[in-house]
């Protein structure tokens, strides 16, 4: 499994750096987000270092699908079983903050305003 020395995440996945853990197996961890958005606010992340989805290959496909399915589970057991949001923020006009692949699965409060406010013409 690769990981970066300086990935903050990855050095979470190593366990150099606490987290509260929600979902733990060999190729997934899943944590509470120190700076929650909503009452609910998870990050779902592969194990092995990816930086951005731009470098996900049809390797990861496997461990992506897997969070994608964990997603409405863990939303479910954490709170959010009115409905959630996944994010997936990338690069720099997606304001992709830690460069390792992560979802965001927020909710279990009110409903969220639009995803995106469109702009006029």
């Amino acid at each position: 499994m690769q990981h970066d020395a300086n990935c903050i995440f990855c050095r979470i996945v190593r366990g150099e750096i606490p987290s509260r853990k929600a979902y733990e197996d060999d190729d997934v961890l899943v944590f509470h987000d120190i700076q929650p958005v909503a009452p609910v606010h998870l990050l779902l992340i592969p194990k092995a270092h990816v930086a951005t989805l731009y470098d996900a290959t049809p390797q990861h496909a496997g461990v992506l699908g897997k969070i994608m399915t964990l997603a409405g589970q863990l939303a479910r057991e954490n709170g959010a079983g009115d409905g959630f949001r996944l994010i997936v923020n990338t690069g720099r006009v997606g304001r992709q903050e830690v460069m390792h692949v992560h979802v965001h699965v927020v909710g279990g409060g009110e409903p969220f305003g639009p995803m995106i406010v469109r702009k006029g013409p």
